[in-house]
């Protein structure tokens, strides 16, 4: 073997190294929808607003996937989809008339309009600010969000924590509805009607892919 050659194929090794070596510390988990959680809390102002009721949105269809690499947490990734069909009103305390009626209106061209708008969806774009927190980390993502068809930037604290094939993230959002096309709703001639802002809580978790 020539020298030359000895030394194509010894920079080709070191180079397939150095590109194959990070990807083995990054695992892949898959969302478990089961498993996660995500309430909408919307929130009544107006001058009869004591008549109205707050509400309570969960999603029930949560997928995606997450990219974590504890050795190098900032060069994580994660993409979430939730169904806009599988939002839920549970107001605990209305009757279940109620509950079919802010669902209708929820579901509706109104609001979500989820005929049109199936998905609402998040993609990363960096994580920054990483602190050790007890068993876990602090720290803030970045990423847009897709929400009835526009998509804005958004940023987040979350607090992740990662043990035997599990990843557990936990954060809030708060949003404003007219960043994203949607009027929030008025009822009683305006004397009772929803908070332009919202707030999203969320646990999710999520398996390493095997």
């Amino acid at each position: 073997m020539s020298h030359r050659l000895a030394t194509v194929i010894a920079t080709s090794a070191s180079l397939l190294l150095a590109v194959s070596t990070p990807a083995q510390d990054k695992t892949t988990y898959s969302i478990d929808s089961a498993q996660s959680q995500l309430e909408i809390h919307v929130y009544k102002e107006g001058v009869f607003k004591a008549f109205g009721h707050d509400h309570l949105i969960a999603a029930k269809e949560i997928s995606g996937e997450a990219r974590f690499d504890p050795q190098k947490i900032t060069d994580s990734t994660v993409r979430l989809k939730i169904s806009t069909k599988s939002l839920t009103a549970v107001d605990p305390g209305e009757s279940e008339k109620d509950r079919q009626d802010v669902q209708s209106t929820m579901q509706g061209e109104k609001v979500l309009d989820t005929a049109k708008f199936p998905n609402i969806t998040f993609d990363s774009s960096g994580i920054s600010a990483v602190k050790k927190a007890g068993d876990g980390w602090d720290l803030t993502i970045s990423g847009k969000l897709n929400l009835h068809g526009v998509e804005k930037p958004v940023t987040l604290p979350l607090h992740v924590h990662a043990d035997s094939g599990q990843l557990r993230a936990q954060g809030e959002l708060s949003l404003l509805q007219t960043d994203y096309g949607i009027t929030p709703v008025k009822v009683g001639g305006g004397t009772v009607k929803v908070k332009d802002k919202l707030k999203i809580t969320f646990s999710i978790a999520a398996s390493a892919a095997h």
